[in-house]
């Protein structure tokens, strides 16, 4: 009974609730449909209660309500809805279809100036008063007009709110400066034409005559050759297969994707302020005499010059000071002491400050003093906006520009991701790994638009990284299945080897000089690509030679196409860190590790095993071997979901299409094959109707968005579907069914042998 009880509320839980089983049986486009026409019915009973039509309570309020807030201009709100009604229902079929939001913004800000144009005419001397009762241009009209008036007074104010009814006149026209130029090109062109001569005579005939010459036989001239006739554009053969492409097309931002309204990138008030609480300088005072009692206790002379309070730990730089040695000649001598008595003194030193682990820099790099890193009571958090608001991120401008952490005097450390080019991370369970990967992704999107930049994320823990599913960054959903991982990296080295062929075409270097020359010319741009994988171990385990064979080649070439990695492992042995993996990462991130061994492998030297866990880390840059001590950024599982859901949602107002299927799934683990099957598929489904477009492909074939433009793209090339004609409109099916039977019944005559 106790089993059954466990069973059924087992399925209350995990059964869907009826609004997400609507949402997910109901299409976009039915939506939009109905929405129409909520909005048409919304629209007719506003006007009807408008206009005294209707009676009741909440008629009356909503009428009053409206009246007060636009006075006249209350009545044009049921046209706005039946205008963007009729707008969604218009857009049902054709999601592509971009919105024209500049002409929305400019009708705005004209019934803006229009409310507050009527209010200043006509309003009498008590204009608030004429405000609430629903005249004029109501509390909004009365609000503009009343702070334009005192401030430039009530006939400036009429002419500043005409200028701006004016000139947004072009705009909700759909006119910009370009077609208005383009216009004026246009006319000037035909007045040219109508002032030339429409013949030699009309010219000579205001041209005075002058002495006849003596006329000569006219010469025989030869006939005009006869234009050949323009040949039949030649008709697709249905008959013969045509050939395939065996290799996608690189992936590319389109050009003609329409630009939205709402703030293209997150703001960091999403993140939690930063809460830093500074180390004692009492304290540190008196762990630094108790570091030079200690030394001179063992005859190590040596003073304390400097002190750096980080969050994690506070090092104390030592200068080392002399001794007196006799030599062999029997002279007195002093001598430095030499660092190496003082690394020996480690555990005396653990002793003496009652402080676990203690890590000596013997020297401190590019410094004369020996570094102390003596371990704090109390671990500072160092939060992800912090870092993000300081001035060395905010310094320059980088499209990949990542968040480190703090040193140890606290200052903000940032690193480039398209410079390293790379990067590995390692270190035990529970050190702080994950949390480093969630700081790097939140960094790419704060920072970076779905035009800008695609993600790829492989989670074989499958509690880490699955929670960004649904942003539109995502190229497939987050693959936690070891057999999707090799078509995932194979996928990627096409898309590599498809960019360096795109670049020779364009003869460009890099995807910076690529995106410069089309941003030039009108084309499409090339986003980055970021391949983030949370553990290496397993991939090694499931394949290691094709894993690490792709993950080699990658490294090694694909910088320039703007393709990086970030690899993390919690078992940073030989068998899974190789030599050749290594070789190609030279920007390594260690977190505490558990012997030095493992140190020695991710940073080739040791270090690491005396690390505190937590966030604290060892990072290598990729231009200079000095390790720098760090405290991670830190965020929470709550700032990530807000910001996870600000792209969600800017997603369902940017239209754009969640990828569902990745466009590595087609792609075996053996050989990568071809999508003659699918544009199949899509050639008999589109030959039925008379345009076609991108998003019923998906809709029809259960594909995503980058693999229905690629399948797109194939069919034009194969003379199915006609070009693209910019702003997001479908394309015209060059044949159909019945013109391919009648195409087929012509040439079937032909076909027969001649007798």
């Amino acid at each position: 009974m106790a089993q059954r009880k466990t069973r059924e509320s087992k399925e209350q839980k995990t059964q869907p609730h009826l609004f997400s089983r609507l949402r997910m049986n109901v299409p976009p486009a039915r939506v939009r449909e109905i929405a129409g026409v909520i909005l048409f019915l919304l629209g007719a009973l506003t006007l009807a209660t408008l206009l005294g039509m209707t009676r009741g309570t909440v008629g009356d309020v909503w009428a009053k309500t409206l009246q007060a807030l636009f006075g006249w201009g209350a009545f044009a709100l049921p046209l706005v809805a039946f205008g963007v009604g009729a707008f969604l229902l218009r857009r049902g079929e054709n999601a592509d279809a971009p919105v024209a939001w500049g002409r929305i913004f400019a009708a705005e800000v004209f019934f803006a100036a229009a409310l507050a144009l009527v209010h200043l005419i006509t309003s009498p001397a008590d204009a608030a008063k004429f405000a609430q009762d629903g005249q004029g241009g109501g509390f909004i009209g009365y609000t503009i007009s009343y702070v334009a008036s005192q401030t430039i007074g009530r006939i400036g104010a009429g002419l500043v709110l005409g200028f701006f009814g004016l000139i947004t006149l072009p705009g909700i026209a759909g006119l910009s400066a370009q077609h208005l130029r383009r216009w004026s090109d246009t006319l000037a062109a035909r007045a040219e034409q109508t002032k030339m001569p429409a013949s030699p005579g009309a010219e000579s005939a205001t041209v005075p005559k002058a002495k006849p010459a003596p006329t000569r036989a006219p010469a025989p001239t030869a006939p005009p050759k006869p234009t050949p006739a323009p040949a039949p554009a030649a008709r697709p053969t249905f008959g013969a297969k045509p050939p395939m492409k065996t290799a996608s097309p690189a992936l590319l931002t389109p050009r003609t994707r329409p630009r939205r309204r709402a703030p293209p990138l997150p703001s960091l008030e999403l993140l939690d302020t930063e809460n830093v609480s500074r180390y004692g300088e009492t304290d540190a005072k008196r762990k630094a005499d108790l570091i030079v009692e200690t030394l001179s206790n063992f005859g190590i002379p040596a003073k304390i010059i400097e002190i750096n309070t980080g969050p994690t730990i506070t090092q104390f730089g030592l200068e080392p000071g002399f001794v007196e040695r006799r030599g062999s000649d029997g002279v007195v001598r002093q001598r430095k002491v030499s660092v190496n008595r003082i690394a020996a003194l480690q555990h005396d030193l653990e002793l003496a400050l009652a402080a676990a682990p203690i890590r000596i820099e013997t020297p401190v790099p590019g410094r004369p003093i020996v570094g102390i890193e003596v371990p704090n009571h109390s671990i500072s958090v160092v939060s992800l906006r912090g870092v993000m608001e300081s001035d060395a991120f905010k310094k320059k401008r980088l499209p990949l520009k990542i968040a480190l952490g703090r040193d140890v005097s606290g200052a903000g450390i940032t690193a480039d991701l398209g410079a390293m080019p790379h990067l590995l991370i390692a270190g035990a369970t529970g050190s702080g790994k994950s949390v480093c990967i969630n700081a790097i992704i939140a960094c790419l999107l704060f920072d970076n638009s779905p035009d800008d930049l695609r993600v790829i994320m492989v989670d074989p823990k499958r509690v880490e990284l699955v929670n960004f599913n649904g942003i539109p960054h995502l190229l497939g959903p987050v693959v936690v299945n070891m057999d999707e991982v090799v078509p995932c990296l194979r996928w990627l080295t096409r898309e590599m080897d498809n960019r360096f062929t795109l670049f020779a075409k364009e003869r460009v270097r890099n995807i910076d000089a690529f995106n410069d020359k089309m941003n030039k010319t009108g084309g499409d741009t090339m986003p980055y690509v970021v391949a983030l994988i949370d553990e290496l171990a397993d991939l090694m385990l499931a394949a290691p030679e094709d894993t690490e064979k792709l993950l080699t080649r990658l490294a090694q070439m694909a910088r320039a196409t703007g393709i990086h990695l970030v690899i993390a492992t919690q078992r940073p042995s030989v068998d899974v860190v190789t030599g050749l993996i290594k070789a190609n990462f030279p920007s390594r991130i260690s977190f505490a590790v558990t012997s030095s061994v493992d140190s020695r492998v991710v940073l080739d030297t040791p270090g690491a095993e005396k690390l505190l866990g937590r966030g604290d880390m060892l990072y290598m840059a990729s231009d200079s071997s000095k390790l720098f001590r760090l405290q991670g950024c830190f965020v929470s599982d709550d700032e990530l979901t807000r910001l996870v859901h600000f792209w969600r949602e800017k997603a369902i107002t940017d239209l754009r299409d969640i990828a569902q299927e990745p466009p590595w799934k087609n792609i075996s683990d053996a050989k990568e094959g071809s999508d003659d099957d699918l544009i199949e598929k899509a050639t008999e489904l589109v030959r039925q109707f008379d345009r076609t477009s991108i998003s019923f492909l998906q809709r029809k074939l259960g594909i995503g968005y980058p693999r229905a433009a690629r399948l797109m793209d194939q069919l034009e090339e194969h003379g199915i579907v006609g070009a693209d004609e910019g702003g997001g409109k479908s394309r015209v099916v060059l044949m159909r069914v019945a013109e391919v039977k009648d195409f087929d019944a012509e040439e079937t005559p032909r076909k027969k042998p001649r007798p």
